[in-house]
Formats: C-alpha cells, structure tokens, sequence
C-alpha cells in the first residue's frame, strides 16, 4: 500500500505529489463502498488535477473512473502498487 497518510499531515498537494510517481503504472485500488463491501480494481492513473485524479480500469472495457485526493484522506480509497 502507498504510504501516502503515514508521514503526518497530508494535503492534496502531498497526495498528488506521491501520485505522479505512478502515473502509467498498473496499481491496484481497493474502493470501500461501506457495510463491509468493497470494489477492487486493476487501473491505471492516467491524468492528475487540482481536485480528482483519473483511472483506467483494466478489464474489458477500458471504463475511466475518477476519485478525489478526500478520497484517499478519508481512507475510502487504498491504493496498492504492484
């Protein structure tokens, strides 16, 4: 898992800093949909921006799905490289 929140005080700017390192890089998202269910996905980060970063899922439909820096902050999302 990226070690992202660990280092202390984390900001989006921090966030998007450590994401840049894997951008085209095949990563694995664990999405926490609540009541113990979960999504998992092989994607790829494709574009970084102010507020949300894009994935390419890596399945048969090459669907783009986008989270927010919150996301990672509020540990709704886990992002695993491979």
């Amino acid at each position: 898992m990226l070690d992202i929140l660990d280092k202390g005080v984390c900001d989006s700017r921090m966030i998007r800093q450590a994401l840049s390192k894997y951008i085209g890089a095949e990563i694995t998202i664990k999405y926490n949909l609540g009541r113990n269910k979960y999504e998992i996905y092989k994607a790829k980060i494709t574009n970084l921006y102010n507020c949300v970063f894009l994935v390419e899922v890596l399945d048969e439909n090459k669907s783009v799905k986008s989270f927010s820096y919150a996301d990672i902050i509020t540990k709704t999302i886990k992002i695993f490289d491979k």
